[in-house]
């Protein structure tokens, strides 16, 4: 069973208005709110943080917009076909067994399958051909987490932030408490976007004038990259080893020639060229369908509030931080953005909660 919602249908009324104020240090698993009794700091650090405890999960679902359910009866491939069918990257799990929801169904997924079952373009990949979402999700679990993670319309966005960090998740489900219904899926990158729209309602931190190299928002050791003339194979490989959701494709002298995401992988699904893992990454890039992020770069001497509106209006997860010589140097992505203006000045404390 496959359904197709759309949220305008189901979006619920909200009885208390769209903006409250959470507080979050009396919800069980989230944060308290900062110490009185801590140092003095600068006053613009948690104006972030403030914003999204004053605005609520329902603030952020769009009037309208594309919801794919899934039942675990499903066929595994024609569940893939259908987010590449519809443009959506992940699809929330139905039970008629239990008649609950039971997780999600994401791009990872199918990396997953695909790294763990393919042996060569000749053989048939059968789990994908063959197994339900049922099946697949019983070989799998006995490696994750096995319980959905989702949250509450009126749950603060600031506990939104804190669930996707803290669980290392990039989607969470709203799901309506009264009729159990999912209303939207939230992400990074919605979240981003909010602020972005709406942002201009509190004052502009001085902060964000600082250059990247002087905040260091981003990860800038061991950044997983991959060679143009590395496999796709090898890319999922580095996709599953070391939990990144995106690879910058370098060149022979270590140049930034193209940026392989995740979502690049379940194109492979539209293209049916799953079953050859073996063709190169300049191939699966000149393969590609238009509709990708493309090499989006920041440097060094750019100022944050440039790199976050540079990434809210191409509407892309990271940039790629490289020189002149356009050599990789950093990633700064979504979550590193979220965590540092949002969930660090909260307290310090959330920072050491993640290691």
């Amino acid at each position: 069973m496959l359904k197709e919602l759309n949220a305008r249908s189901i979006k619920p009324h909200n009885p208390s208005g769209h903006r409250r104020v959470r507080l979050t240090d009396l919800q069980q698993g989230s944060p308290p709110l900062p110490s009185s009794t801590e140092p003095a700091r600068d006053p613009d650090e948690d104006v972030y943080t403030k914003f999204f405890m004053n605005h609520c999960c329902y603030d952020a679902i769009p009037t309208s917009s594309k919801l794919l359910i899934f039942d675990t009866t499903l066929q595994v491939k024609k569940a893939f076909f259908a987010l590449v069918a519809n443009g959506v990257r992940a699809a929330p799990l139905w039970d008629n067994r239990q008649k609950c929801f039971v997780g999600m169904l994401t791009i990872t997924d199918f990396i997953n399958i695909l790294h763990r079952y393919y042996k060569s373009p000749m053989v048939q990949i059968y789990e994908l051909e063959e197994h339900k979402i049922e099946t697949w999700r019983e070989v799998y679990l006995q490696y994750s987490i096995t319980s959905l993670i989702s949250i509450t319309p009126d749950s603060s966005l600031f506990d939104a932030i804190y669930s996707l960090l803290k669980n290392k998740i990039h989607r969470l489900p709203v799901i309506d408490p009264e009729s159990g219904n999912v209303l939207h899926i939230l992400t990074h990158k919605r979240i981003l976007k909010f602020l972005h729209i709406f942002g201009s309602m509190i004052p502009k931190p001085r902060f964000l004038q600082k250059r990247i190299e002087e905040v260091e928002i981003g990860t800038f050791k061991k950044i997983a990259t991959v060679q143009e003339t590395a496999t796709v194979y090898d890319a999922l490989s580095i996709f599953v080893e070391r939990r990144v959701s995106a690879l910058p494709v370098v060149n022979e002298q270590g140049k930034v020639v193209a940026l392989y995401s995740r979502f690049d992988v379940i194109n492979l699904a539209a293209q049916k060229n799953y079953n050859n893992l073996n063709m190169t990454m300049r191939e699966a890039v000149e393969g590609r369908s238009c509709c990708v992020e493309g090499v989006l770069k920041c440097y060094p001497h750019e100022t944050l509030e440039i790199i976050i509106n540079r990434i809210a209006e191409a509407e892309v997860h990271r940039l790629v931080l490289v020189d002149e010589e356009d050599t990789v140097k950093g990633i700064v992505s979504l979550s590193d953005l979220l965590q540092a203006l949002v969930l660090t000045p909260a307290g310090s404390w959330i920072t050491r909660a993640f290691h």
